[in-house]
C-alpha cells in the first residue's frame, strides 16, 4: 500500500493530535497560498511554517495534493460550522440567513486566502481536486438552500425564481462581495457586506 493511498492516511490520522497539527498546517498554508498560489508553494514551505517536519506532514497527509484536499475540507468544516451556529438562534428566518451571512463574512475576515484559493481553484478546468470541489460545494449550496428554503416556508416568495439559481447567486455573492472588501475596499464594515447580499433575498420575498 503506497503512502498515498487514502485509506493508510485516514488510519493515520490521529483525531486530537491531528486536527490541531490539521489547524496549523491549514493556516500557515492559506498565508503562503494567498501570496504564491497552490502550485507555488512547496511542502518544505508549509511545512516549516506550521512548524512541524517535513516527515509529519507526509506520515499524516500523503502527497502535497492530499495535504491540499484535505485543507480545502478543514476550510470548508470551518465555514460550515459557524454557519450552523445560527441554527435555532432566530425566529424570523430573514434574520436567521443575515445572521448566516455575518458568520460567512466574519469566515472571509479570519480565512481571506482560503476564499482566494477557492475562487481560484474552484473554477479551473481541469482542477486536480474537482470532485473534492464538487462534494464541498455541495454542502455549502445545502445550508444555503436551508436557510432559503426557511424564508421561503415564512414569507410569500417569487416562485419564478429559480431556487438553485437563488442558492448561487448567495454563495457567490459570500465569495465576491468577502474578497472585493478585503482587497478593494477594507474601508466597507462587514455589516455592509451583509446588507448587500441581504439585497438577494429581500428581492425574493414579495412584498
Amino acid at each position: 500500500m503506497s503512502m498515498n493511498d487514502p485509506g493508510l492516511t485516514e488510519k493515520k490520522l490521529r483525531p486530537a493530535r491531528t486536527n490541531a497539527t490539521k489547524q496549523r498546517l491549514f493556516e500557515a498554508s492559506m498565508e503562503l497560498i494567498g501570496v504564491r498560489g497552490a502550485s507555488g508553494v512547496t511542502v518544505d514551505e508549509i511545512a516549516a511554517a506550521a512548524g512541524v517536519s517535513k516527515g509529519t506532514v507526509y506520515y499524516n497527509f500523503g502527497s502535497k495534493s492530499d495535504l491540499i484536499a484535505q485543507l480545502l475540507r478543514h476550510g470548508v468544516d470551518i465555514m460550515l460550522d459557524r454557519l450552523r451556529t445560527i441554527e435555532g438562534l432566530h425566529e424570523d428566518p430573514l434574520e436567521a440567513m443575515e445572521a448566516m451571512l455575518g458568520q460567512a463574512m466574519e469566515f472571509m475576515d479570519d480565512y481571506p486566502s482560503f476564499a482566494r484559493l477557492w475562487v481560484s481553484e474552484n473554477w479551473r478546468t481541469p482542477s486536480e481536486w474537482g470532485t473534492l470541489f464538487v462534494e464541498l460545494r455541495s454542502e455549502l449550496l445545502g445550508v444555503i438552500g436551508a436557510a432559503i428554503g426557511k424564508v421561503a416556508a415564512a414569507y410569500p416568495v417569487d416562485a419564478g425564481i429559480s431556487r438553485g439559481s437563488l442558492e448561487a447567486a448567495m454563495f457567490g455573492a459570500i465569495f465576491v462581495v468577502g474578497l472585493d472588501r478585503q482587497t478593494y475596499n477594507p474601508e466597507r464594515s462587514r455589516e455592509q457586506g451583509v446588507a448587500a447580499i441581504m439585497t438577494i433575498m429581500r428581492g425574493y420575498v414579495v412584498r
